[in-house]
């Protein structure tokens, strides 16, 4: 049976439960997708945690951390910025980690990745931008 993502009331009220996302591959350069979508989700109130092993320091004023395993506090949702084919490890990670959501960024769909996070009680939302879904989804929130 192919993926299917949830009805978008549903994915309006995960928006709304789970305030704490760990963006995993965000970049440090602002000039790229992962940074831009990142920092309006924190200028919405968001707390983005960065997940880059390539990135040392501080993304968008938030400790970057290599991997999912090593952020030390609870995770809603992990936001996927890295190509399809890296998905399934994330996935594993991600329900390693006890997280909520896995979330792949528009362009990014994996089935593989997708069963493994729905047999590890995951919700999955794949090849949809968090941004997009958040503004269409969560109108009235302002910028902070």
């Amino acid at each position: 049976m192919a993926f299917v993502n949830p009805e978008r009331e549903e994915i309006k009220g995960l928006l709304e439960g789970n305030t704490t996302i760990a963006v995993v591959g965000l970049s440090d350069n602002p000039e790229r997708t992962s940074h831009s979508v990142s920092q309006a989700m924190q200028q919405r109130g968001y707390r983005i945690i960065p997940v880059n092993p390539a990135a040392a320091g501080d993304i968008l004023g938030e400790k970057s951390y290599p991997d999912l395993g090593s952020v030390p506090e609870p995770i809603g949702i992990v936001n996927v910025f890295r190509r399809s084919e890296f998905t399934p490890a994330i996935a594993r990670e991600a329900v390693a980690i006890g997280a909520k959501i896995l979330w792949l960024q528009l362009g990014v769909y994996s089935e593989e990745a997708a069963a493994i996070a729905q047999e590890g009680g995951l919700t999955v939302i794949m090849d949809r931008c968090i941004k997009v879904e958040d503004s269409i989804l969560r109108p009235d929130i302002r910028r902070i």
